[in-house]
């Protein structure tokens, strides 16, 4: 069993939530503090561009209407696990614990049912997968790191996503919600995928979510 970055001719920005690595984190996940989540809320709105934000159970409890904000601007909210644990560690009924910890608190301030997830730390067995299956979840990984969580400066943080040798179709992107200069890079990163030609979706409308295979590389291609 694998997990998959995905397919199709567009880009994912991938947010994890709380840890949001707001995975811009495009894929941005939260796990962090929530300073930043209006103004990158705001930036993502000026481009219209929707992405997907993988939060923490706990950072849903600590920060519920910052979770309602992200998902009335239309934003994906995937799964983060609850309290950031370390999945490799956790025996099957702890990883399913972890997941079903932030999709109880999700669905019951939001109504919704999630099925992505995004393993802490990008961390991952086959125990943490078939605990993700089981629960109906897809589990998604990156292939660019911003690098954001190292706080090398605007510049580096551009090049590192715009020039990455990984940076292609079906790329998704990881980002925190709470990085120091997230705030300032996003516009320029936004624009320069643009101007690379890349349509940035949500990881609900890149990835199959039957009749694929997976290759060696974890991306998906329909059969």
């Amino acid at each position: 069993m694998k997990l998959f970055y995905s397919v199709k001719n567009h880009i994912f920005i991938l947010s994890n939530t709380l840890f949001f690595k707001v995975s811009v984190r495009l894929n941005i996940p939260s796990t962090w503090g929530a300073d930043d989540t209006d103004v990158l809320l705001e930036i993502l709105a000026e481009f219209n561009v929707r992405t997907t934000f993988f939060l923490c159970g706990y950072w849903v409890e600590k920060y519920p209407e910052e979770v309602k904000r992200i998902h009335a601007a239309g934003h994906d909210i995937g799964n983060h696990g609850d309290t950031h644990a370390h999945g490799a560690q956790l025996n099957l009924e702890q990883n399913k614990q972890e997941i079903m910890g932030t999709h109880e608190k999700v669905r019951t301030l939001l109504g919704i049912e999630m099925d992505l997830f995004r393993p802490p730390y990008g961390e991952y067995n086959n125990t943490v997968i078939t605990a993700a299956e089981a629960l109906g979840y897809f589990t998604i990984q990156w292939d660019v790191d911003s690098h954001d969580w190292m706080n090398k400066g605007p510049r580096y943080e551009i090049n590192q996503v715009l020039n990455h040798k990984n940076l292609g179709p079906g790329s998704i992107i990881l980002f925190h919600n709470d990085a120091k200069d997230t705030p300032i890079t996003l516009r320029p990163i936004l624009q320069g995928l643009i101007d690379k030609g890349f349509t940035i979706v949500p990881i609900s409308e890149l990835i199959h979510r039957e009749n694929f295979t997976i290759d060696h590389t974890g991306r998906q291609h329909l059969n």
